[in-house]
């Protein structure tokens, strides 16, 4: 019998795309959504990960993407949301529509996949199956500049103990909180010595302390409800 896949929506760069990367290489079925064609997707299919465009922008192109996962498997060994949207606040009279759009991708997204996905995992034949939601450091203290983000990954972060006590004891359900793992294209030394000063441990460690941090979680057959803080010790300074 095949392995069931593991599931890592908006997979195609950054930290999705290493943590897609490095199951493939454990020998894990891999299944990603992306949001827009890329050329780094070819060298994911090369590699033998499933890529499934996905619209977590609106309730139908959310269906719309379970009902294509559905057909291309029908089991998982695991789903993991990192799919997100890092949009500054609007003032201007698109307000409503930005935190409407982070609401979608933060949460009704992970909510419908979990419900509906529900019956994939509990196929998975394997002894233990995982939901993993990445939310983010900014939930404890908020954000000036990203209300709307930092509020809806904190509705993510709730999600994760509703559902941990919903799936009990067939499906574990834990978080992930990273602060600053790496940095984006353009960013300057200055910005880095910045970033690196918010933390106790002073560095950006880059994707790898994820990849960890989701297999521990992967790993472990006896943690469910809970929050991994992947940040350094920014709640020290």
């Amino acid at each position: 019998m095949s392995a069931s896949p593991i599931l890592i929506t908006g997979g195609a760069q950054r930290l999705g795309r290493h943590c897609a990367e490095r199951l493939r290489d454990d020998g894990h079925p891999v299944i990603i959504s992306y949001r827009r064609e890329r050329e780094e997707l070819e060298a994911l299919r090369a590699r033998g990960i499933v890529t499934l465009p996905a619209d977590f922008s609106s309730e139908a192109g959310i269906m719309d993407f379970l009902e294509r996962l559905k057909a291309e498997t029908s089991s998982l060994r695991a789903i993991v949301h990192n799919a997100s949207d890092w949009a500054p606040d609007s003032r201007g009279d698109d307000a409503g529509a930005n935190f409407e759009r982070l609401f979608r991708v933060h949460m009704l997204a992970p909510y419908l996949i979990n419900l509906h996905g529900q019956e994939l995992l509990e196929a998975c034949s394997e002894p233990q199956r995982d939901i993993v939601h990445l939310t983010d450091y900014v939930v404890q203290k908020g954000s000036r500049k990203h209300a709307a983000y930092a509020a809806t990954k904190a509705g993510l972060d709730n999600l994760t103990l509703s559902f941990a006590a919903m799936f009990a004891p067939s499906i574990q359900v834990n978080a992930i909180a990273p602060a600053m793992i790496m940095l984006n294209q353009g960013d300057d030394e200055a910005y880095a010595e910045k970033a690196r000063a918010k933390s106790a441990m002073e560095m950006i460690p880059g994707p790898g302390v994820i990849y960890q941090s989701l297999r521990y979680l992967l790993d472990n057959r006896f943690v469910t409800g809970i929050t991994l803080p992947v940040d350094g010790g920014r709640h020290l300074r």
